[in-house]
């Protein structure tokens, strides 16, 4: 048995010496004891050991370790390097296989975002890596014609394209093809991926998760009758997410909803988006950007059946026997109030995405669009930014060069060369139930860990350095020792790290 005697000024503190014996199979005891400091003593020679090792009696000082033991104690953090080492060597490098996939598919049933991103939204491209609409447009800053007119003040948008739907060029941009958080503009692609699904005249009977979902809701009932046309005017027109869950439903529920909604994303070659529902409420990997916004927006002005739908000024919802009289809803869209030659819009706001809106407008027989991701109501509104940029947009002289163009859905789809020719399974569109199993995984494995990895490597070799050039102390009538901590844990005291 070992005793170790432990002497200082701190009453009955017990601490364990750091011997080669302790730890390999010689135990110890270790046994406090307050001691009055000895005048004749140097302040770092008062705290004192006697280790009894097999009765064997040696003084030493608690916090020394002898140079030949240096070995001993850098071999943990050698391990620990080799380790992480390994790991990265044997997850591959980041960029490859390990980047995230160009449109991750989103995971209804994850955490919901609460807040805008705190780092920046992420950037989208095509499966084939190369930027929809122009390299230009991959800038995460401003992109503006050389010569062109100062651009208005006071947009708050983080994200935001005006482009001309007349002949598809992009006039400016700011960060047009970062994935933000759509909120419920995203309702424009449900609009566009299940009107021509669902019969107008039908009519659908609501229901007590149709009445009580979450966020903003036109108000529909449980048991009451609603057609299908109703409903896309309480969807585009109130923003009403009841709406958008009987319609969801209609279509045969979640899962059908979403692979009509990515099917019409891959025909626009809207690849910066991956819906997580037909509401557009914060869903775990939803996502969206302003440049396609703006290839849906371009796409529903242009059909005349959904433009009435976002244009309608006043719509009626009908009553419910003995539960409500029916009332009038009218349009959100303030730019469709307020700008002279709008033609439709759609309003967006969650805590996480903030404000969105997509717009279109007419003058002189030139069609604009207008999209704005992550802006702020404040110094002004919204709409009235979308306005601004509108007016810059008209204003631009003749033959002004582009920055991009809006593509069409006929151009060349832009799939790796040895992708398979179904675009929905070549991007990650749930095959099957939305669950957490369906989500990005397979796609590859984020950077972020890889980066964790590697400063933790770092971390561990500095510190591995930093040890090895610890300052020597000497002790009077002892050969040169290392000072380490001479307070060990419960683990130490079992067996050491």
């Amino acid at each position: 048995m070992a005793v170790i005697r432990r002497c200082t000024r701190n009453a009955f503190s017990s601490h364990m010496y750091r011997h080669r014996g302790i730890g390999a199979g010689i135990p110890a005891t270790v046994v406090a004891c307050p001691t009055p400091r000895a005048p004749d003593l140097p302040t770092e020679m008062h705290s004192l050991s006697v280790v009894r090792f097999a009765g064997m009696t040696r003084a030493a000082h608690p916090g020394s370790v002898p140079l030949r033991r240096y070995s001993r104690a850098v071999r943990p953090s050698v391990a620990a390097s080799v380790a992480c080492l390994a790991l990265v060597a044997f997850l591959g490098s980041p960029g490859t296989a390990l980047a995230d996939p160009p449109r991750p598919t989103a995971n209804p049933s994850g955490v919901s975002p609460s807040v805008p991103d705190p780092i920046g939204p992420p950037l989208g491209s095509a499966p084939n890596g190369d930027t929809v609409g122009g390299e230009d447009l991959a800038s995460r800053g401003l992109v503006v014609p050389p010569d062109a007119p100062p651009l208005p003040l006071d947009v708050t948008a983080r994200g935001w394209v005006i482009a001309d739907a007349t002949d598809g060029q992009v006039l400016a941009a700011q960060d047009a093809h970062g994935r933000y958080f759509p909120a419920s503009t995203l309702k424009l692609l449900t609009l566009l991926s299940l009107y021509p699904r669902l019969d107008p005249t039908e009519v659908v009977t609501a229901t007590v998760e149709d009445e009580q979902i979450e966020g903003s809701r036109v108000g529909l009932i449980d048991g009451g009758q609603y057609d299908v046309r109703t409903l896309w005017l309480a969807l585009m027109m109130q923003s009403g997410n009841d709406a958008a869950n009987a319609l969801s439903r209609t279509a045969g529920g979640l899962q059908p909803t979403l692979e009509a909604m990515y099917e019409t994303a891959d025909r626009l070659r809207a690849y910066d988006t991956s819906p997580g529902g037909p509401s557009g409420l914060d869903v775990e990997g939803q996502r969206s950007s302003a440049y396609d916004l703006a290839l849906m927006m371009a796409e529903a002005a242009a059909d005349p059946a959904m433009l009435a739908i976002m244009s309608a000024p006043l719509a009626q919802i009908p009553a419910v026997a003995g539960r409500d009289e029916g009332f009038e809803i009218q349009n959100q869209n303030q730019l469709l109030l307020n700008y002279p030659g709008t033609l439709a819009g759609k309003t967006g706001f969650t805590d996480a995405a903030r404000y969105t809106f997509v717009g279109a407008a007419e003058r002189d027989g030139r069609r604009l669009i207008v999209s704005l991701m992550l802006a702020e109501q404040v110094p002004i509104p919204t709409w009235e930014q979308a306005a601004r940029l509108l007016d810059w947009g008209f204003a631009l002289p003749a033959g002004t060069p582009p920055v991009g163009e809006l593509v069409s859905p006929d151009s060349p789809d832009l799939l790796p060369q040895d992708s398979p020719e179904q675009p929905s399974t070549a991007l990650g569109l749930p095959t099957g139930p939305v669950s957490a199993a369906s989500t990005s995984a397979a796609g590859g494995m984020s950077v972020l860990p890889l980066l964790a990895l590697a400063t933790g490597t770092v971390v561990i070799a500095v510190g591995t350095l930093l040890w090895s050039r610890r300052p020597r102390v000497s002790y009077p009538g002892r050969g040169q020792r290392r000072r380490v901590s001479s307070t060990l844990t419960p683990r130490d005291s079992a067996g050491g790290p």
